[in-house]
Formats: C-alpha cells, structure tokens, sequence
C-alpha cells in the first residue's frame, strides 16, 4: 500500500503551514488568473509550487528544495519587477514572506535534515 499523502501531519507544524500555503498558492494562481497574464511562467510556477508541496509532504529532499525554489522565485520577481508581477499586493508579499519564513525556520530544516530521503 503506498504512503503517498498531500498533508503529512507526522511533520512540525512549520512544514505543514509551508505545504498548505504552497497549495494555495498555486490554486489562487489559477482562479484569480495569473496564469493567463505570462502563460509559460505562470504554469511553470503553479506546477511548481504544487509539487514542491506534494513533495514536501511526502519528504522528499527534492520536493523541500523546489518548495524553497518556488517560494522564493516570486519574491524575487516582486523585487526586479517593481511590485507588478504576480499580484504584488501587500498581502501577497507578506504571505510569500511567511512561506520563505517556514520553510527556513530551524525546526523544518533540521526535520528535513533528519527525515527527508
């Protein structure tokens, strides 16, 4: 029987938020259609962003590196593009934030240490 999950609640909280906000992410790409503004780069990030969570939730190194890819690569847009790419609101710059701050917090890296194969 396999163990594949999309929320594993064996790992810290931490982990769990990040994987949720991951989802969310990419589901609020897709209804509020920030995939149809730049297509290729859209898509790329949704598919992105959920299979870093679904990585993540499975724990896999892989899956915890790309959520981090995925987190950070907006923030980073955000940055180059002034604030217009992506929805640069105030309130997605502080959960991009909060994304980056869970998945670098010490309790999820020495987990991800410890556990992810």
């Amino acid at each position: 029987m396999s163990n594949r999950r999309w929320i594993n609640n064996t790992q810290p909280q931490t982990l769990q938020m990040a994987v949720i906000l991951l989802y969310l992410n990419a589901a609020f790409m897709v209804v509020f259609g920030l995939v149809g503004r730049d297509f290729p780069l859209g898509l790329a990030l949704v598919a992105g962003q959920a299979a870093g969570a679904y990585g993540t939730a499975n724990e896999r190194k892989w899956g915890y590196t790309l959520a981090i890819v995925m987190a950070v690569l907006p923030l980073v847009f955000l940055v180059v593009a002034g604030g217009v790419v992506f929805g640069g609101t105030l309130l997605g710059i502080m959960l991009q934030v909060a994304l980056v701050a869970l998945l670098v917090h010490p309790q999820s890296r020495e987990y991800q240490r410890i556990w992810f194969k």
